[in-house]
C-alpha cells in the first residue's frame, strides 16, 4: 500500500509539469500571433497600414504574406489544441473549466476552415458587385470565431473566482465595443472607401482575447502550484455563515 502511495505521489509532479507545459502553449499562441501578423507579415506587404487595415488583409487573396500565414497554422493549430487540453487537465473536476478547455480544442481544429475563406484583397474589390463566396464564408467564420471566444471567456469566468470574473467581464466589454467599431468600418472595404482606424480597432479586439489566454494560463498555473503546496484555493475555502 505504501508503495502504491509513493508511486502516485511521484507521478503527480510529472503530471503537473505536463499540464503546465500545455498551458504555456496559450502564451506561445498569443505571442506568435502578434509577431507573425504585425511584425513579419505586415512587413511583407508594401503600403500596408496597421492602423487602418484589417488583420485579415494580410492573408487576403493574392496577398504576399498569405503563404507565410497559412504555414503558421502548423504552429497555431497544435498550440491552441494543446492549450485547450492543458485547461481541461488543470480543471481537476471543475466543470466550467472543462467546458473552456473543450471549446479551445474545437476552436483550434475548426480554425483550419479560415484557409478556405480568405477575404478578397482590397485592390481586387469591384464596387457594386455581388459579394464573393469566399467573403461570405469569411464573414461566417468571423461570427463563428466571436461565438467561440465569448463562450470560452464566459465559461472560464464561471469556473474561477470573483477577481477573474471581473477581469473576464471587462474583457468581454472591450471585445464587444471594439468589435462593433471594426464592424462599422468593414462595409467601407466593399464600397472602396477609406477605413480609418479599422486596423487599430480590430487589433484591440483581438489583443483583448489573446491577453485573456495568457492570463488564464498564468491563473491556472498558479492554481496548480497552490494545489501542489497544499494551500487551499479560494473556491475551496468554506464560506462564512451570516450572523444570526
Amino acid at each position: 500500500m505504501a508503495q502504491v502511495t509513493a508511486v502516485t505521489a511521484s507521478s503527480a509532479p510529472r503530471a503537473d509539469r505536463l499540464t503546465k507545459g500545455l498551458l504555456a502553449c496559450g502564451v506561445v499562441y498569443a505571442v506568435t500571433y502578434v509577431v507573425a501578423n504585425d511584425l513579419l507579415a505586415a512587413a511583407m506587404i508594401r503600403g500596408y497600414n496597421r492602423l487602418d487595415q484589417a488583420v485579415s488583409e494580410l492573408s487576403a487573396t493574392g496577398a504576399a504574406a498569405r503563404p507565410f500565414l497559412s504555414g503558421m497554422d502548423a504552429i497555431w493549430v497544435p498550440t491552441m489544441v494543446a492549450f485547450g487540453v492543458g485547461v481541461w487537465r488543470a480543471a481537476r473536476g471543475n466543470r466550467w473549466l472543462r467546458v473552456t478547455g473543450s471549446l479551445l480544442v474545437v476552436f483550434g481544429v475548426t480554425s483550419l476552415m479560415w484557409l478556405a475563406f480568405p477575404m478578397t484583397a482590397r485592390q481586387d474589390v469591384v464596387v457594386g458587385a455581388a459579394v464573393a463566396a469566399n467573403d461570405i464564408g469569411h464573414i461566417g467564420m468571423t461570427v463563428l470565431t466571436a461565438v467561440f471566444v465569448l463562450a470560452e471567456i464566459g465559461s472560464s469566468a464561471a469556473g474561477l473566482g470573483k477577481g477573474f470574473r471581473i477581469y473576464c467581464a471587462a474583457t468581454v466589454v472591450v471585445i464587444l465595443l471594439f468589435g462593433l467599431l471594426t464592424g462599422a468600418q468593414a462595409p467601407h472595404v466593399a464600397q472602396g472607401l477609406p477605413t480609418p482606424l479599422m486596423g487599430f480597432y480590430e487589433r484591440v479586439n483581438i489583443g483583448a482575447w489573446l491577453l485573456w489566454m495568457a492570463v488564464l494560463a498564468v491563473v491556472l498555473w498558479r492554481r496548480l502550484d497552490a494545489a501542489g503546496s497544499g494551500a487551499p484555493r479560494p473556491e475551496d475555502l468554506p464560506r462564512a455563515k451570516a450572523a444570526g
